[in-house]
């Protein structure tokens, strides 16, 4: 699993989390902070972009050109009511682009740049690519990214318009709500069985963006969504946005000071007022708030009581609970029959929310899940059950989509022109069978039946039926149309045939006589069996939802009409069950005697469509510059390292210089001021001339600086290490000297050398002889020289000598003694031979008792 890892991404709209699946588990990566999560801002400076952690942290000081709360704006145009209020707070600046969507202006390099939202989120998305690469020293390609539940389908092709910018293969967007779900039930081993009634659990997850709720039904490996319900403007921002307000009134009328008119005050606020609400989720005192310098270099304070925050928020607290009570009647489950209530995102921490969850549910609030990365987590585990790569327990998991959509037409023959093929809260991914009648092409459009919430737009998009001709008769031709919801959310028409019939040759009809008195031959009662095998199909297409299928025909409208259109929103299976054996009964009539036979032949028709999301010009654009921003980031950092590891080197090297303990002693007077001017020379260069020069410049002097100071370094090092190496080398010598002794002086037949032969001896000698004789002469040398002075022998001579004299001494002095064998003891044969047949005579002898005192005990028995 470690060659190849797969990652899931949370990618909200505050911050981002990256989980992956590997061998231990789920795990979240950190960042090059050794942060769990990474802040959604991208900021652009005079030489490369600024990812993240680093972006954040210049908000204020680069506002115009820092890029944030663009998740907000994917999918959208700049008309939008919603991105005219979000750009009412933004400080950078938006316009409108010539196909009327939002163009987000930025200096870049020295320029003015025009970016996509699309492209600023695939740029989030690289730098998370590549947090996760490095954290798990592999290449990353598949992954699976979070939304929100109410995103349309529109912003659900703008995120995957920017994954696929970034180089990355989205395997499935998975909704939030989802995901939690999916990491509350895979480790849970007390589920219900399929047969037994769910557990019905309610995740809320009020983020810092929006919220959600949605109730879901587990059993033992699978998992399906009731209902869902949210509100995307209502989030811990709101929460932000009203008390920032509440301080500003309090400036104004406290210190004259008008916020709204600084917008670098104005996040700075923002920022404070965050802190202090998370400070009032554990704190029901009155908290202060103090600025310093915040505007016309004047200090502010201020306090509030969590009950004030919560007064100010209480028209937020009745829309949240209208989202809850949404979310219970689209379920159609009692309160009773619910099990827990599960929170998870940041906002969910604040003690009014968690007290209106109670309130609703009827349930205590349960925190079993890590609010701020189960969401990360569950898109890992989804990642791993669809990558072929990584075996992952099975569990089933069955989503919804949030918005009824419809399908019109240009209605023919008198046939209706509209059609809902989804209803609010569907089950995903399904495919639906749609049956129409046709002489040329046609155009299916796509639009949700009600206008979803917050977004203006209804219409999706339009498909275009192609090379639809009618039959040789003049009649119109049958098409068939699939039209699908996938594992995105997205609604598309997968596919359109048409279905043509024709008389079959004299040599197919030779083939279908033999065929069928062949079957007629080996089962008399076909009909009967065929017959059981229709009616049990079509009980089974009644009830397998995906196996739907409707009819358009003009002969069916007026039956059509009785249904109500309830075929599309939950009926359809039946509906369909009647529409295919209408089908089969007329091919059972061409198949009768007298008939002409006819065969069915299909054909696949091109379909063009005309959706949201970016064209395949605009994308392979945007591709290309995305990668060479990327590889002029990546040129960039190098050049800033190499000039940082210069400039590390300055102040390191004169640090030392200075010192005593350090390099002083090994070097001389002279050479230390030289060496001193030549580095406040490079310092004065690199912030002066040497501010902006190539990697390479940096590298040479580098280089040259180090050629200069590393041999002081490597003289110190020399001094540092030399005592102990030939305090080592004189212990193995006078260890050796010692067996040496031993081996001359003890007894030949109880020494443990005794095995030892002369020549072993003697080489022992002369290798301890040479060494020592070495040791004398270089302790002599080395005594001689000053430390400013390049020593004449290393360490690693010394050490070398050392090891040269323990591969001679020490595989002699641990040979083993030979084994001494024990006498053998020889018997003579002939004493063998005797005490073989004693042995035996003996074996006889008992047997011969033994069979006499059975006997008489049987005799005995016989008197008795």
């Amino acid at each position: 699993m470690a060659a190849m890892s797969v990652i899931g991404i949370d990618f909200g709209n505050d911050n981002c989390y990256v989980a992956v699946a590997r061998a231990g588990g789920i795990e979240t990566v950190t960042n090059d902070y050794s942060l769990r999560n990474t802040p959604s801002c991208v900021a652009f400076g005079r030489k490369s972009r600024i990812l993240g952690v680093a972006a954040k942290n210049q908000m204020v000081t680069n506002m115009k050109n820092t890029i944030y709360n663009f998740k907000r704006l994917l999918g959208r145009k700049y008309n939008d009511p919603q991105v005219q209020c979000e750009r009412q707070t933004l400080p950078f600046k938006m316009t409108q682009q010539t196909d009327g969507s939002i163009g987000i202006h930025v200096q870049y390099q020295g320029e003015e740049h025009v970016f996509s939202p699309e492209q600023i989120t695939a740029m989030l998305f690289t730098k998370l690519k590549d947090i996760s690469e490095t954290a798990l020293q592999t290449a990353v390609n598949d992954c699976v990214i979070s939304i929100p539940s109410y995103f349309t389908q529109s912003e659900r092709q703008a995120l995957l318009d920017a994954a696929r910018i970034a180089g990355l293969n989205v395997l499935r967007l998975f909704n939030e709500t989802t995901a939690t779900a999916l990491c509350y039930g895979i480790y849970k081993q007390d589920l219900p069985a399929p047969d037994a009634p769910p557990r019905n659990v309610v995740f809320v997850d009020c983020g810092q963006a929006g919220l959600q709720v949605s109730i879901c039904a587990f059993h033992k490996g699978k998992l399906k969504m009731l209902s869902s319900a949210a509100d995307s403007q209502l989030g811990g921002r709101n929460i932000d946005s009203i008390l920032a307000e509440h301080f500003c009134q309090v400036f104004k009328k406290r210190y004259n000071l008008d916020v709204h008119t600084n917008p670098r005050a104005y996040l700075r606020l923002l920022a404070e007022v965050e802190k202090l609400k998370k400070q009032m989720s554990v704190n029901s005192t009155t908290l202060p708030l103090n600025i310093e310098c915040f505007m016309d270099e004047k200090d502010v304070h201020a306090e509030i009581k969590r009950t004030e925050m919560e007064d100010l928020c209480s028209h937020l607290i009745k829309r949240i609970e209208a989202t809850f009570v949404q979310c219970l009647v689209d379920s159609k489950l009692k309160l009773e029959e619910i099990h827990a209530v599960e929170l998870a995102g940041g906002s969910s921490r604040v003690p009014a929310i968690k007290r209106l969850v109670e309130e609703i549910f009827g349930r205590p609030v349960s925190t079993t899940l890590n609010q701020d990365e189960s969401v990360a987590r569950g898109c890992a585990l989804q990642c791993a059950m669809l990558s072929p790569a990584v075996r992952v327990r099975e569990f089933s998991v069955t989503d919804i989509q949030p918005y009824p959509l419809k399908l019109t037409w240009d209605a023919t023959q008198g046939e209706e022109g509209e059609m809902e093929v989804f209803g609010h809260n569907h089950a995903v991914p399904f495919s639906k069978m749609l049956t129409f009648y046709r002489t040329s092409p046609f155009v299916l459009t796509a639009s949700y039946s009600l206008p979803p919430p917050y977004y203006p737009q209804t219409r999706i998009g339009t498909f275009t039926i192609k090379n639809i001709r009618a039959t040789p008769e003049g009649e119109s031709a049958k098409v068939k149309v699939k039209v699908r919801v996938n594992l995105n959310g997205i609604l598309t028409i997968s596919s359109a045939s048409l279905i043509e019939k024709r008389e079959p040759t004299q040599q197919e009809k030779e083939e279908e006589d033999a065929q069928q008195q062949q079957q007629q031959l080996n089962n008399m009662d076909v009909d009967q069996q065929q017959e059981k095998k229709d009616k049990s199909d079509q009980d089974a297409q009644a009830n397998e939802p995906p196996a739907t299928e409707v009819s358009m025909d003009k002969t069916r409208r007026n039956s059509d009409a009785d249904d109500g259109g309830r075929g599309a929103r939950g009926s359809a299976p039946s509906y369909s069950s009647r529409i295919l054996s209408w089908f089969s009964s007329g091919d059972d009539k061409g198949d009768e005697k007298g008939k002409k036979k006819v065969s069915v032949r299909t054909v696949d028709l091109p379909i063009e469509a005309n959706i949201c999301g970016l064209s395949l010009r605009d994308l392979d654009s945007a591709m290309e510059k995305e990668g060479k921003m990327t590889a002029e980031d990546r040129q960039e950092k190098e050049r800033v390292d190499a000039r940082n590891a210069l400039e590390e080197y300055v102040y390191d090297l004169r640090s030392k210089l200075s010192e005593e303990d350090q390099l002083a002693t090994f070097i001389t007077e002279a050479d230390k001021e030289s060496l001193s001017c030549t580095l406040d020379v490079t310092e004065i260069w690199l912030y002066d001339e040497g501010e902006d020069c190539q990697r390479q410049v940096y590298s040479e002097r580098l280089t040259r600086l180090k050629s200069l100071g590393e041999p002081i370094k490597e003289r110190k090092s020399e001094f540092e290490g030399r005592s102990q190496a030939l305090e080592e080398l004189g212990g193995a010598l006078q260890l050796a000297k010692k067996s040496l002794d031993q081996i001359k002086a003890a007894n030949p037949k109880d020494d443990k050398y005794s095995h030892l032969t002369e020549e072993e001896v003697k080489k022992i000698e002369k290798a301890v002889q040479e060494k020592w004789t070495w040791l004398e002469d270089k302790r002599m040398v080395l005594a001689s020289i000053s430390r400013t002075q390049q020593p004449p022998i290393t360490v690693a001579q010394i050490r070398a000598e050392k090891q040269a004299l323990d591969n001679v001494v020490i595989p002699i002095l641990n040979k083993p003694k030979p084994k001494a064998e024990p006498p053998k003891e020889e018997k003579p044969k002939d004493k063998d031979a005797d005490e073989q047949k004693m042995n035996n005579q003996n074996r006889e002898a008992n047997a011969h008792n033994h069979t006499n005192q059975q006997t008489e005990q049987e005799e005995k028995m016989d008197v008795e």
